[in-house]
């Protein structure tokens, strides 16, 4: 059965393809939903996010419904039991995956949400079905919330760990695998492009290719970032055009490849633009990610 956006919370937690994960699919742990809550009404879940469109939570969730039923596996866990048992909080963790062309490239996604939720039904799962729409593999990573910024980085690192790890099992390619972030994710993804993998309790793995940040006040710089692509809003109110454009002009002055747009008319948290001035921002992310790859998509 497919979703509709006039679906409800219920139907997407009872959902038989999501059944073992279907709460990491939801922004926030240990909170009581309302189930009669229409997907039309999802935006009410997401404080810091806006232009939360349906339709397109619903295209990437039955996206992952057709792989679940088709037999591939949508979700996976990127920690032990033993590890979870240890600490609780990594129950609520795990890796959604977007398949792609078997030995592509993939992209990691954290969605943002403040370092208290993980709004993946606006800017993960969509951001992914973009990705994968080329070929790409796509993960979406559930990260643990109300920690703060280094444990979810942690968490990042450690996904990123597990995919390079299982990377012949999973079938896709290691040498030029992407970083996505937006806000509170835009941080996570940042970071490890700073200062890679290892330096938050990860294996140790080359940067990526490319990292992606949208809407994010971050102005941590390392001496060796990885080529970026950055977005804002010029009405974001939270992570101000002026921030990410003073790091911006750092990223240029150390001679990194960067590619920054500002669009007018949306504010923080506008996902994957559709409708608004950003329209399109995940393709020509994407154009930037391949230019900077070593790796070519085969026609």
């Amino acid at each position: 059965m497919l979703l509709k956006a006039d679906s409800t919370i219920g139907d997407i937690l009872d959902h038989p393809a999501f059944s073992g994960f279907a709460r990491q699919i939801l922004p926030w742990d240990g909170r009581s939903y309302d189930r009669s809550m229409s997907v039309n009404d999802i935006g009410s879940l997401l404080p810091y996010h806006s232009h939360v469109e349906p339709g397109t939570v619903v295209g990437a969730l039955n996206h992952m419904i057709r792989d679940a039923n088709s037999g591939k596996i949508i979700f996976y866990d990127i920690y032990t039991e033993a590890e979870k048992r240890a600490q609780p909080a990594k129950e609520n963790t795990g890796l959604f995956f977007f398949r792609g062309k078997p030995g592509a490239p993939f992209a990691v996604v954290a969605p943002g949400g403040g370092f208290a939720y993980v709004g993946s039904v606006h800017e993960g799962f969509p951001y992914a079905l973009d990705i994968n729409s080329r070929g790409y593999n796509a993960f979406v990573l559930k990260y643990r919330t109300g920690q703060g910024g280094r444990i979810a980085t942690e968490d990042l690192a450690t996904a990123v760990s597990f995919i390079v790890r299982n990377a012949a099992t999973l079938e896709v390619g290691t040498e030029d695998y992407s970083l996505w972030g937006s806000s509170a994710g835009a941080r996570m993804a940042a970071f490890i492009g700073s200062y890679g993998v290892a330096a938050f309790n990860g294996d140790n793995i080359p940067k990526p290719s490319a990292v992606v940040i949208a809407y994010t006040a971050h102005a941590d710089t390392s001496s060796d970032e990885p080529p970026t692509f950055a977005v804002v809003g010029e009405q974001d109110g939270i992570a101000p055009p002026s921030s990410m454009e003073s790091r911006v002009a750092a990223l240029h002055r150390s001679g990194t490849p960067v590619e920054f747009h500002r669009y007018p008319n949306v504010g923080h948290g506008f996902g994957t633009g559709r409708g608004t001035s950003a329209d399109g921002w995940i393709r020509d992310a994407v154009w930037f990610w391949e230019r900077h790859m070593k790796y070519r998509m085969s026609k």
